[in-house]
């Protein structure tokens, strides 16, 4: 059994909060890229360059890309031969703790906005540190921890949605209301957007895997040629609603959807959409 100091995993989680919100990952500044010089729409190509703009000053003066610094949700991936070395005088202190410490610690030095309130439906206080995160915890082989961090603006996430459909349903019938719900996100969501598309597993799991989609290099397609042939239509779809950059109008509306899947039951055919902004924020680290 490896053990990994608490310390280690909270400090790595610090880092990573603070990254996600300064760093717009490559993948993402190539797609905002292309999309600016293949747009047809001045006005739409002009605010692309923009938010590559606002991607390079955040990086360079160490500021967050996004006034929304988003909930703190962490994927993590457990080796089975892995376990947590608690600080002394904390001797049941477990890895969610660690990790909770980490985005306290990450969201006040970085200078990130904290959002998180509790009591949701009555007094909805803030807790001040932008914590519990959420967490989304597995179990792997091996002797690693694979520790990654979204930062997820309420403004995208409120405008994800679930749908249970009938097992007969067409695939017609799931791409209509996948754009749907993008057109109906539109401004309010920040677009371009990323989409992330969940199928499959029951209720829980497919708005999980919806998530987890937007975990993908944008330049990756499904390995499924069914699901990646899917992913391209959906976009041509997609960008067809000529929403375009901000909701403003062009060919931008989103600049990637992915699509994971999951087993189901013979009775159902679950369906999530997860929408994130062009602020498309996460990292990834491994101890």
């Amino acid at each position: 059994m490896r053990y990994v100091e608490f310390e280690k995993i909270a400090g790595t989680i610090e880092s990573l909060c603070i990254a996600a919100c300064y760093e717009l990952p490559d993948d993402v500044l190539a797609a905002l890229a292309e999309a600016a010089q293949s747009e047809s729409n001045p006005s739409a190509a002009g605010i692309l360059n923009r938010l590559i703009e606002n991607a390079r000053l955040a990086n360079d003066r160490k500021i967050p890309l996004c006034q929304d610094t988003g909930l703190a949700v962490v994927f993590v991936e457990q080796g089975a031969e892995v376990a947590v070395k608690p600080p002394a005088g904390r001797e049941h202190a477990t890895l969610h703790d660690a990790i909770n410490a980490g985005v306290a610690s990450g969201y006040e030095k970085g200078y990130l906005r904290k959002s998180v309130v509790i009591d949701p439906l009555n007094a909805r206080k803030n807790t001040g540190s932008n914590t519990p995160a959420i967490i989304h915890q597995t179990i792997v082989p091996g002797e690693k921890l694979k520790l990654t961090v979204m930062a997820k603006g309420g403004g995208c996430e409120n405008k994800s949605q679930f749908r249970m459909f009938k097992p007969t349903a067409e695939k017609e019938e799931i791409i209509a209301w996948v754009v749907e719900v993008v057109r109906a996100a539109g401004a309010d969501a920040c677009p371009p957007f990323v989409v992330g598309v969940g199928i499959g597993g029951d209720f829980e799991l497919s708005c999980l895997l919806s998530k987890k989609a937007l975990l993908r290099n944008l330049s990756e397609k499904s390995s499924d040629e069914f699901y990646a042939r899917l992913e391209t239509d959906l976009l041509l779809r997609i960008n067809a609603l000529g929403l375009g950059p901000q909701g403003l109008g062009g060919d931008t509306t989103a600049l990637a959807v992915m699509v994971e899947t999951a087993p189901c039951h013979i009775a159902s055919l679950p369906v999530a959409v997860n929408i994130e902004c062009h602020s498309h924020r996460h990292k990834t680290a491994i101890i």
